[in-house]
């Protein structure tokens, strides 16, 4: 008898493959997600853990748990490797404003989750940093595209109506989050 020994990843990966082929594609989605359509995917690269995500982790209604926790742990505070669910809303916000940008880049991940110590140091070098930061509840992150403006991925992401949205343009990154729909930023 011959095992093969798969990771958890290798596994996602042949999943989210083989779904794509037998998912259809819904071209009117309105609402939060107008334009995500009936397949569901996170593209993202992480430079600081050097790590990549390109996950479907929703289906036709439903959310795809292991693609969650894959989202999940590529989120992590990345000082201290600390993991926590990431807020749904959050991952939805992001993947619909990178739809509506018509591009396959994959966005960089400059800052997901916090830990309350990783923040406490960030907030000590930066007044920046928010005391009470949505990215110590795992409900913000931090994203750029070297395709895309500042301008333009706010705008795509204020679009949504669903969340925060802060333009950094002297930082290149946009913050997005699940909280009250707000915008602040230059």
């Amino acid at each position: 008898m011959t095992t093969t020994n798969f990771t958890r990843r290798a596994l996602m990966r042949a999943f989210a493959a083989t779904t794509v082929a037998a998912a259809p594609v819904m071209a009117n989605a309105t609402g939060l997600l107008r334009g995500a359509g009936d397949i569901r995917r996170l593209n993202m690269y992480n430079g600081r853990a050097g790590e990549s995500l390109n996950m479907i982790y929703w289906i036709e209604g439903e959310y795809i748990a292991p693609a969650l926790d894959e989202v999940n742990y590529f989120m992590r505070d990345w000082r201290n490797d600390q993991v926590i669910d990431i807020n749904i809303r959050t991952i939805d916000i992001m993947a619909a404003a990178h739809n509506l940008l018509e591009t396959s880049e994959p966005y960089t991940l400059l800052s997901g989750y916090r830990s309350p110590e990783t923040n406490a140091m960030l907030r000590r070098r930066s007044s920046g940093v928010a005391r009470n930061s949505r990215h110590i509840r795992g409900e913000a992150a931090d994203l750029q595209l070297q395709s895309r403006s500042v301008t333009q991925m706010f705008n795509a992401a204020r679009s949504c109506n669903a969340g925060g949205v802060g333009r950094y343009s002297r930082s290149n990154f946009v913050h997005m989050d699940c909280g009250p729909v707000r915008t602040w930023g230059g």
